[in-house]
């Protein structure tokens, strides 16, 4: 660790390595050159660090600086406000201030609480308007007029595949946010993105047999589909789960993002000979078409002798809020919730509580975690360098962060840990208290090979470089 720390203020460019390096046996053990492609990493090979993205640049100094880019206006704001409170009390976290919060119950643990490396955390923020060329544009901005050496954040999945292409091309880390699409792993997986939020298949796998267990096996459904990344494969995950135990499909319509009125969409359903509407929207959307559909009266009609049903494949506490009474009785699953008594969450749940004075919802929990499982990363390591960080979170199993054992997996960078199957309560015992826990689901239920159909279709899905270019 000493001798790589002292290499961050005397580090070679990739030109320097290569010109000098290459013909000795030091340096073919460093470098695996694969018919004129991409340089790849080994771990402890390299004989220097060299620069990638804004290392060393911006991590020399006396603090790093952290780019935290949410959605603070458009559909998914809501989400976007609670993650940036999260992102600030991971920073004061780290920095030694506060209670500590999952700081005290997370292990492995290398993180002292002073800073990540001795170095201040300091932060910059960014809307991305939950549209992605908005997003990849503040998302350069940040590393590149506020030197950030690492960027998090986003609630929408098509928001998280453009930033985390970006960040790829540039060599700065991204820990995904709130992003539930299949492809952010998938097809579209990058070596320089690590998601710890959950995924549309996982939903499928943990919610079909709740449905097929409560309203039955012969059941038609229609689904209302967010016309982008997560809305397709959230139908096509809840589509072949619900089919595979006996479910049909009368009809999947897509509808675009923000679109606020739903009334055209639902009214085609009351003649579909369906007795599921299937929503599979989120954030406002999800509230508007829930509260649309509720008022059109499908809750209390009949088809094909059953009572008709309403599912949310995705929702949290902040959309069961703002659905008020349209939210009880309604299945769903969620990646985490408040209610949650291991020692993480608790821990959590207490420090957000005590600087807002409200729990937390899910979105807030994936990014506080996704920051500290950085710095945490860093520390470890012992250096800022991303391919060192990058191979200290592939395969890292850790605890104490909510939802049990969890493993980030190496080959995806997807994380693996229990699935929450909730339901609107129907006597809430306050403004917060909305959701009950029908199941948990044990990660080995939702977890797949990387390979599978869903996640690459063409059946050449790739990480990617360690060193980008």
């Amino acid at each position: 660790m000493t001798d790589r720390k002292s290499r961050l203020h005397t580090p070679l460019s990739r030109r320097s390595i290569l010109k000098g390096s290459l013909a000795s046996t030091t340096a073919l053990g460093a470098f695996a050159l694969t018919g004129g492609g991409p340089l790849h990493f080994v771990r402890n090979a390299w004989a220097e660090e060299q620069p990638i993205g804004n290392f060393p640049a911006k991590t020399s100094g006396s603090s790093i600086t952290l780019g935290f880019n949410v959605p603070q206006t458009g559909a998914y704001a809501d989400e976007g406000a609670d993650e940036l409170r999260a992102y600030q009390l991971a920073v004061k976290h780290l920095n030694g201030e506060g209670d500590g919060g999952m700081l005290n119950t997370m292990a492995p643990k290398a993180l002292k609480g002073n800073g990540i490396l001795g170095k201040k955390v300091e932060f910059v923020t960014g809307d991305t308007q939950t549209k992605s060329d908005a997003a990849r544009a503040s998302a350069k901005r940040m590393i590149e007029k506020d030197g950030a050496i690492m960027v998090t954040g986003g609630s929408s999945s098509g928001v998280a595949v453009a930033v985390q292409s970006l960040c790829q091309e540039m060599g700065i880390i991204f820990m995904c946010g709130l992003t539930h699409s299949n492809d952010t792993t998938g097809k579209d997986r990058r070596r320089y993105g690590f998601r710890h939020f959950f995924d549309a298949y996982m939903s499928g796998e943990a919610l079909a047999p709740v449905l097929a267990e409560q309203y039955g096996k012969d059941r038609v459904a229609y689904h209302l589909t967010a016309d982008y990344t997560w809305g397709w494969t959230q139908e096509e995950s809840i589509k072949n789960a619900t089919e595979a135990l006996g479910w049909k499909t009368a009809a999947a319509v897509r509808t675009p993002l923000g679109a606020g009125d739903f009334s055209q969409y639902i009214t085609p359903v009351l003649n579909s000979g369906a007795d599921v509407l299937i929503l599979n929207h989120y954030g406002k959307d999800m509230v508007n078409s829930l509260t649309q559909a509720v008022q059109f009266g499908l809750r209390d009609k009949q088809a094909n002798g059953k009572n008709f049903e309403v599912v949310v494949p995705l929702f949290s506490r902040l959309m069961a809020q703002g659905a008020g009474d349209a939210i009880k009785g309604i299945l769903g699953t969620t990646n985490w919730h408040w209610s949650l008594t291991d020692d993480g969450s608790k821990a959590f749940v207490k420090s957000f509580g005590q600087e807002y004075g409200n729990p937390p919802s899910q979105a807030a929990q994936t990014c506080y975690v996704q920051t500290l499982l950085y710095a945490n990363a860093v520390e470890t390591a012992g250096t800022f360098y991303p391919p060192e960080v990058i191979k200290t979170l592939e395969g890292f199993e850790f605890d104490g962060m909510g939802n049990g054992p969890t493993l980030y997996r190496a080959e995806d960078h997807q994380c693996f840990k229990d699935v929450l199957v909730v339901r609107g309560k129907e006597n809430p015992s306050n403004q917060f208290d909305l959701l009950e826990i029908v199941k948990i689901v044990p990660r080995a239920d939702v977890t797949y090979d990387p390979n599978i159909p869903a996640f690459n279709p063409d059946g050449n899905a790739e990480l990617g470089p360690y060193i980008p270019g």
